[in-house]
């Protein structure tokens, strides 16, 4: 047991692993009198750093090292960056699981997916409703989102009350879902608040976030000024309001709607077995588009954020089984630019536009709101909860820090910058940082889990931007190196461009080996070092890169 492990016996303790000081892949920590509770276990989306690589996770190790001490995941909602990972890290945990109805219904398949479906204890909890695990008794609160049944959690334990926001919105008109429970958040906080964790993805944005209903109407509209041709909408599988909205301006168009996409359809069916879509017409299934005139069809489609994979994406490059768009035909995308994505979604945007198709995005018409509180909405959260520390997660250091100065103008004694790794004391005594454990990124590759720092994705990230080399030197039992070196490049250079590359290579090793020690001309390790170096002094006169090289040493006895 470590010194911190002893300092935890006792207090009240905020440790997050993932989503502080970033946007997405949350995984939160409380510890009471040392029992741990996590809040969310989310995965984030990989970009040109980690090649190869769609999805990473958060690094459970320290959490995991402490499973006899851990009492159970509570997941907020089902956006994949706060249930995503749940399935993928819970063999680490194996705790209980508590979330609310719909979210239960996308993990099941998560978990099916990964052979666990009966092995996890996963427990529903009405929304709004509450329950007590150890010494943290929780109230769930409904607020709204982009996705149905997310879950504020007001967590009171011996040491003071903690709220927990997940991601909201202040939505008066929601389309799928109840409206916010302000009446109930307000209840709950009326014994004090010692802290609150909050969602601060929004919080440049001044005014509100927008209504649902809003869109709706705004796209009722332009889909009646889009009288000809095929309509094509790509949005978040996940935005459950949203596909209710499309479905519903779809219909008011006399439009059937096509689901074009896996996700969609394990999305709707879990929302259906939830109770929610229920009411709308039978969405169809891609294989049926080309039976439907062109001028009575909305496609809806994966790929909001140019996923090569996405289902958008194989349409623009015409590699769709079933789903083709032409001239004349119209794209929405009814979503933002999430940060790191802009390349591919506005390279999608220009393929889709070369090939005559309108495509109008949020910078053109309103087709799309957050789901995240703007700083209005913050402002009314703050005066509802009245809490004493400000605690701003989900956002970059950026946001975190505009998000506590917000808290700090509005009365809040004090607001506290964290990231990832920090351990957070808050009662009893002084809320300060008091310590900070390891906490990193794992990426989600072939046969399993793999850090995204490791020596594994930092070679492949060599490859990709240094490319490969490979050679075989044969020499005999004295040493002598009796054939021209066997070099082969891959990815490291044009060699059109250099047409004695090879006779230099070969110079290089010849003078690098024979300049050697006669016992190290007969070490094999010896003479592959020495080509090695002097195959990567070339490049790195020619071209100034490290490329990967491995060269092979092939001894032989002359007779």
């Amino acid at each position: 047991m470590t010194t911190l492990d002893t300092t935890l016996k006792e207090g009240l303790y905020f440790l997050p692993l993932g989503g502080s000081g970033e946007i997405g892949m949350n995984l939160n920590l409380y510890c009471c009198d040392g029992k741990w509770l996590i809040i969310d276990c989310g995965i984030s989306f990989a970009d040109d750093r980690a090649p190869g690589i769609d999805v990473i996770v958060p690094d459970p190790a320290w959490i995991a090292a402490r499973r006899e001490d851990l009492l159970a995941i509570i997941v907020t909602h089902a956006h994949e960056d706060h249930v995503g990972a749940v399935a993928r890290l819970w063999p680490q945990f194996r705790c209980p699981v508590y979330t609310s109805p719909f979210t239960a219904e996308i993990l099941s398949l998560k978990l099916a997916e990964e052979g666990l479906g009966d092995e996890v204890e996963v427990n529903v909890i009405a929304p709004g409703s509450s329950m007590a695990i150890g010494d943290f008794h929780i109230d769930f609160v409904d607020l709204t989102h982009s996705i149905p049944e997310m879950q504020a959690l007001m967590i009171t334990t011996p040491y003071g009350r903690v709220l927990h926001s997940g991601d909201w919105k202040l939505d008066p008109d929601p389309v799928v879902g109840p409206s916010s429970n302000l009446a109930k958040m307000q209840r709950v906080s009326e014994a004090g608040v010692l802290a609150m964790i909050c969602d601060s993805t929004n919080v440049f944005k001044e005014g509100v976030s927008g209504s649902e209903l809003a869109v709706q109407d705004s796209l009722d509209v332009l889909l009646r000024d889009i009288p000809t041709g095929r309509i094509a909408v790509t949005t978040f599988a996940s935005n459950i309001a949203r596909l209710k909205t499309i479905a519903y301006v779809a219909e008011r168009n006399d439009r059937h709607v096509v689901l074009v996409g896996r996700s969609l359809h394990r999305m709707t069916g879990a929302a259906k077995k939830a109770g929610y879509l229920n009411d709308l017409p039978p969405f169809l299934d891609e294989k049926n588009a080309g039976h439907i005139p062109r001028d009575k069809i909305l496609l809806l489609c994966t790929g909001s954020q140019g996923e090569p994979r996405g289902a958008m994406a194989r349409v623009a490059r015409g590699e769709h089984a079933h789903i083709e768009l032409s001239e004349g035909d119209t794209v929405i995308f009814s979503s933002k630019v999430i940060p790191g994505n802009e390349k591919s979604l506005y390279g999608l945007h220009n393929q889709l536009t070369e090939s005559g198709v309108n495509v109008i995005t949020e910078a053109d018409e309103f087709v799309h709101v957050s789901g995240h509180p703007a700083r209005e909405e913050l402002t009314d959260m703050y005066r509802i909860v009245k809490p004493k520390i400000a605690i701003p997660v989900h956002g970059e250091a950026r946001h975190i820090r505009a998000h506590c100065e917000l808290a700090l103008s509005l009365g809040v004694e004090q607001a506290i910058e964290i990231t990832n790794g920090n351990v957070l004391k808050l009662a009893p005594g002084d809320a300060k940082i008091i310590d900070d454990v390891p906490s990193g990124r794992l990426a989600v590759d072939a046969g399993g889990l793999t850090p995204l720092d490791g020596e594994f994705l930092s070679t492949r990230r060599r490859l990709v931007y240094n490319g490969s080399i490979s050679g075989v030197v044969i020499v005999n039992d004295k040493g002598e190196i009796t054939e021209d070196p066997i070099i082969r490049l891959r990815g490291v250079l044009d060699e059109n461009l250099f047409p004695d590359l090879q006779k230099e290579l070969c110079k290089q090793i010849m003078t690098s080996h024979n300049q050697l020690k006669k016992q190290d001309k007969l070490d094999d390790g010896k003479v592959e070092e020495t080509a090695h170096n002097a195959v990567r002094r070339v490049f790195r006169r020619l071209a100034g890169r490290r490329p990967i090289t491995d060269i092979y040493v092939i001894r032989f006895e002359e007779e």
